[in-house]
């Protein structure tokens, strides 16, 4: 069984590799799903690992349907990932329903190349996901990463159980809420990769009176914040 470990530092991303974990995918900021890891954390985790490494390409929090500006970010930020060296790319588009956006998912595939493509767990917004998967499988996709559905792959495991009886080509890979003691549930469902954080907390500050640097406001998964350039203008008009 494959073992994939989501890091968010280099230093989780070492201690993935000296713990005997295959691969990492490399991202930042896990309490929000994950989003798209800095240059420089890229090209210092490639020159210190020896594993493969997959880069989260996601260019912010929130749901999975983008704009033509955040598209294009996408298409230049898995340019840079080959430019950089990485093993693979996981990343995925959805349509404003929760459907597979087929045409810029293929689109992102066909751009990542010779690159290993996950499509992450936007997939368990995908209202059709045995429809989806044979979508996927079409243009190549080499791994779905989902939890079947549910807040955790343990309650997900009949729809897991059925993906993997129908993937073809597909690896089915198992995530969200997996660790030591439910790790036979995906073995016995045959469940040939998982994907876990491992993640324990640890260098803590202790700043007195310290206020909140967290934006509950801008945690909103079906809606997307941007500057509004009307209440900008006022500003500027303003105080210029």
């Amino acid at each position: 069984m494959l073992v994939e470990v989501c890091a968010n530092s280099l230093e989780s991303a070492l201690n993935a590799e000296k713990a005997g974990a295959d691969r990492i995918e490399l991202c930042s900021e896990l309490g929000i799903g994950g989003v798209t890891p800095s240059y420089g954390l890229i090209t210092t985790v490639k020159k210190k690992l020896s594993i493969p490494v997959h880069v989260l390409v996601r260019p912010r929090s929130g749901h999975f349907t983008y704009s033509d500006s955040e598209y294009e970010v996408l298409l230049n930020d898995i340019e840079l990932c080959k430019e950089l060296g990485v093993d693979g790319i996981v990343s995925g588009v959805l349509n404003t329903d929760g459907t597979l956006d087929v045409e810029r998912t293929k689109s992102l595939v066909e751009v990542a190349g010779h690159l290993h493509f996950t499509f992450h767990r936007a997939f368990d917004w995908i209202p059709n996901p045995l429809e989806a998967l044979c979508q996927l499988e079409s243009f190549e996709v080499d791994t779905v990463l989902t939890s079947g559905k549910q807040i955790s792959a343990e309650k997900g495991i009949d729809l897991l159980a059925d993906l993997n009886s129908i993937a073809k080509k597909i690896t089915i890979m198992a995530g969200s809420g997996i660790n030591k003691t439910n790790i036979d549930v995906f073995k016995a469902i045959g469940l040939k990769a998982i994907h876990l954080s491992g993640t324990t907390f640890h260098n803590t500050v202790s700043v007195a009176n310290k206020i909140s640097m967290n934006s509950e406001t801008h945690l909103v998964e079906h809606q997307v914040a941007v500057t509004n350039m009307e209440l900008i203008r006022q500003i500027v008009q303003h105080v210029k």
